[in-house]
């Protein structure tokens, strides 16, 4: 695979990002192209390690170490075939991905892993650069047609899916444009909204149909879609936030992270003009540490904040693995984005207690404290460290500590399917309660990433398949590359 000695040979590089004052001002992807030449060597760094653990850290099944050698071949034909076999969005998943490919490349036990992601994004691009990914509408119909409700990257797989196996397919989208939390959720600076377009104007060709501000329940009721539709596929995601149920928690100023997000999406690509949620000279706290607690860091910073600060819960993890944290398990290690790189404070092991307000009713500051974590009976507990406690100011709070699960908007009963306790609605290999109807992505599993989205369309779409027609014709994830871990398990 690659070169030889390609690992041996070159460095792990990857693109430059664009000065960080300067891309406070714009909401474009920051980083800077990156020459053919520079790629072929990172493709040349994939070694011919016998077992590539990276297939076991990709949830979709990614065929890496053939697609890398396609790349350092300079085969873009070849690459981008591999690619799109268990890939329907290498294009999304190559700019936003985390990446667990890498984190369990061999390459990375003692050496910086395989900068697969970047390779994945480029074959993507090349790949529309020189044509090769073009409107493949099916040859034949079946005359089933299937209903997708939600067009997030789990809602966009299934119907992609369906649609090549010769279904007609109809994507019904509660928001103006279709792309969920792609589109109104991650920030342009990280996925800029061209690159949905392009894909969605793709599966228009082939067939797709797309009814965007249709929201069942309300200018469409779940009762005629069963009732037109041989099939359904449900995919709203996990859209219900997880609340920090504190004092002073709906006091004005104080937000889930989405609701800022969205909206400033919405003002990049012109639906609305200005956010209603400004952070302009603002004093922001963000409480989590995660991905969604970065984009409002990011996105705070190009507002204007004054001062912004993320709070996270667990303590400051380590800038490397621990002993127990080996390979290939995913790094639990200290990451910077390139919105901690633009501005703003982390504060580690820390709790927030109470919301502080004026008689306006407006949020002012945030009573904090300390907290020491330590191991128990096996798990690991906190207590507040004596005399910590404090208030610091604040104007503008961002809640960012997850989601429960999917919104709870009558959606589920209103198609007739039960859920757990848990709030996650109920299925086995995909099918819900209802035998028509079909579950896939976060609202089935729980929030997660967007390579396990586009896994669940995908695999969601084979048991659709096999629904309709008794069997399927489309690809199934080769569960082998999967069994690594469970061999493993009990050996020393």
């Amino acid at each position: 695979m690659g070169a030889k000695e390609g690992f041996i040979q070159f460095k792990r590089e990857t693109p430059v990002s664009r000065d960080p004052q300067e891309r406070v001002g714009d909401y474009q992807e920051i980083y800077e192209p990156f020459s053919d030449e520079k790629l072929n060597h990172q493709a040349a760094r994939c070694m011919d390690c016998g077992i590539p653990f990276c297939h076991n850290g990709c949830p979709l099944g990614n065929v890496i170490p053939e697609f890398n050698d396609a790349v350092y071949e300079k085969d873009w034909a070849q690459a981008i075939s591999i690619l799109k076999s268990t890939n329907n969005f290498p294009e999304f998943t190559g700019r936003i991905c985390p990446a667990p490919c890498e984190a369990s490349c061999v390459l990375g036990i003692n050496k910086d892993p395989v900068a697969i992601e970047l390779i994945e994004k480029s074959i993507a691009e090349k790949a529309y650069e020189l044509g090769l990914i073009q409107a493949n509408p099916p040859k034949k119909r079946t005359n089933k047609h299937v209903a997708v409700i939600g067009s997030g990257p789990a809602g966009l797989a299934a119907a992609d899916q369906l649609n090549q196996a010769g279904h007609e397919v109809t994507v019904f989208e509660k928001d103006a444009k279709p792309g969920g939390l792609l589109r109104y959720g991650i920030p342009d600076f990280k996925l800029e909204k061209w690159v949905i377009d392009r894909r969605i104007d793709l599966m228009k060709q082939e067939g797709v149909i797309f009814s965007c501000g249709t929201e069942v329940g309300f200018n469409i009721k779940a009762e005629n879609i069963l009732r037109n539709f041989d099939a359904v596929v449900l995919s709203t995601g996990a859209a219900q936030p997880r609340a920090l149920n504190i004092k002073g928690s709906d006091l004005k100023g104080v937000h889930f992270a989405m609701d800022f997000l969205g909206k400033q999406n919405q003002v990049v690509g012109g639906e609305i003009e200005e956010n209603p949620i400004s952070a302009k000279g603002k004093h922001v706290i963000v409480i989590g540490g995660g991905d969604t607690g970065s984009d409002c860091i990011g996105t705070s910073n190009r507002h204007g904040a004054a001062s912004i600060t993320q709070l996270e819960l667990l303590p400051k993890p380590p800038k490397q693995r621990t002993i127990l944290n080996p390979w290939p398990e995913w790094p639990m290690t200290l990451k910077t984005s390139s919105s901690h790189e633009e501005g703003a404070e982390r504060v580690f092991s820390i709790l927030t207690k109470e919301f502080i307000g004026n008689e306006a009713g407006e949020v002012t500051g945030l009573k904090l404290v300390d907290l020491e974590w330590m191991e128990k009976d096996g798990r690991m507990n906190f207590e507040e460290v004596e005399g910590t406690e404090r208030i610091v100011p604040c104007d503008l709070a961002f809640i960012a500590i997850g989601y429960t699960g999917p919104a709870q908007n009558g959606l589920l009963e209103a198609f007739g399917v039960d859920s757990m306790e848990n709030t996650l609605p109920k299925s086995k290999n995909y099918q819900s309660t209802n035998a028509k109807v079909f579950l896939s992505g976060d609202m089935r599993r729980g929030q997660s990433l967007v390579v396990w989205a586009i896994s669940e369309g995908r695999e969601a779409a084979v048991k659709v398949d096999e629904f309709l027609m008794g069997a399927s014709s489309l690809p199934q994830k080769d569960e082998s590359f999967f069994q690594v871990e469970e061999s493993l398990e009990g050996t020393e």
